[in-house]
């Protein structure tokens, strides 16, 4: 019988990560981009070794520093520093069917703080935006410095069905109602599960150096 994964960095330091706002791709308007980070987050505070900041933090440096989501490197330092975290959690949804059997489309970017020296306190931090804002050439994807993991997460599919009851297996009441079944109906719940796998595929590419 399967039992139910905890996630956790094997021989790691202790990290502080921020979850950022969803960005939505997915054309369908009624992704709520706070629900979303929360989900993530409810997940990442099940990951051993992990401090997670809720996203309510993020969003209140978002407005401090006048942007709409991080668009560089140096955006994504900066909000690391102001929040006192090692890492930035950025969600992106780029397909979402929430009707049986549903299929959803995610990816995580988790930018690194750079191990630089501290801001000193008397700079305007929304200066500072404005200086590490990125050039019209400039993307996320080519910089070194995060890890990625991308997944299309569609209930139709068998594998995708698999990796499910693995997932519920010790987190769903057994002899409820609907058992894993509950997963399927609840695309709160569903994501959860996205988040969860796609926060695997973080974990190892992190523990093996990769981008």
């Amino acid at each position: 019988m399967w039992r139910e994964r905890q996630l956790g960095f094997p021989n790691r330091p202790p990290e502080v990560w921020a979850v950022a706002p969803a960005i939505n791709l997915s054309g369908y308007g009624s992704v709520d981009p706070l629900l979303q980070a929360d989900l993530l987050y409810a997940q990442l505070q099940q990951v051993r070794g992990l401090t997670v900041v809720p996203v309510n933090r993020v969003a209140e440096v978002y407005a401090t520093l006048n942007i709409e989501k991080v668009q560089s490197e140096q955006q994504a330092a900066l909000v690391c520093e102001m929040l006192g975290c090692d890492r930035l959690v950025v969600p992106t949804i780029t397909a979402f069917d929430p009707y049986m059997p549903p299929k959803v489309g995610a990816s995580l970017q988790v930018l690194n703080r750079p191990g630089n020296g501290a801001r000193q306190a008397s700079v305007d931090p929304r200066e500072l935006a404005r200086q590490a804002a990125p050039h019209e050439t400039d993307s996320l994807p080519s910089t070194p410095q995060f890890v990625q993991a991308v997944g299309m997460f569609d209930a139709a599919n068998g594998s995708v069905r698999d990796a499910l009851a693995r997932y519920a297996a010790g987190r769903n009441d057994p002899v409820g109602p609907m058992g894993q079944k509950e997963y399927l109906a609840s695309i709160d719940r569903y994501c959860g599960f996205v988040y969860h796998e796609l926060i695997e595929q973080v974990i190892a590419r992190a523990a093996n150096g990769k981008k």
